[in-house]
């Protein structure tokens, strides 16, 4: 991946790249995100992957229903995230984050989604604080964020909005 970065380049504005997940801790990092975009006048991009399984074609139209359903989930959640990101700016101008849906394995998309946006400049996970681990996104990016095109910025899941805006 070599697309050049332009996030801060005239006519175009930094973005965040969050994941919205199934997992509790996707608002620490869309509250971070959003914090962010609107400290540094940039923008935020809301990512949901919907995780596919090998179809067989026998079961074509139960695939088209599964794919649809997992669709609209995936738009729930999004408008859930994108209510977090508009409605808790404590008082400045809310922003109104991008969306994607991707279907497919999620680093793969992640990694797509950064190289044709050159307007992204960071990507920001939130991590699990229990023990069972940080969660299923960063456990598999760790083996490859080294050689991530951008900077990972990780928000430990049990921050409170007061901890995040301290540090954004």
């Amino acid at each position: 991946m070599t697309t050049q970065r332009r996030s801060y380049e005239t006519g175009h504005k930094p973005k965040c790249l969050v994941i919205v997940d199934d997992t509790a801790e996707w608002d620490r990092a869309v509250y971070y995100a959003s914090r962010w975009a609107i400290r540094v006048g940039g923008g935020v991009l809301m990512l949901r992957v919907i995780e596919t399984e090998d179809q067989n074609q026998q079961w074509l139209g139960v695939a088209d229903i599964m794919r649809a359903e997992a669709e609209e989930a995936a738009n729930e959640a999004l408008d859930r995230a994108a209510g977090r990101a508009a409605g808790r700016a404590n008082g400045i101008a809310a922003i109104t984050p991008e969306r994607v849906i991707r279907e497919g394995d999620p680093t793969e998309q992640i990694l797509d989604v950064i190289d044709k946006d050159v307007d992204i400049a960071m990507l920001v996970l939130a991590a699990n604080p229990g023990a069972e681990g940080p969660g299923p996104i960063i456990t598999t990016m760790a083996k490859t964020v080294g050689a991530f095109p951008i900077p990972v910025t990780i928000v430990p899941g049990g921050l409170s909005d007061a901890e995040i805006d301290a540090l954004s």
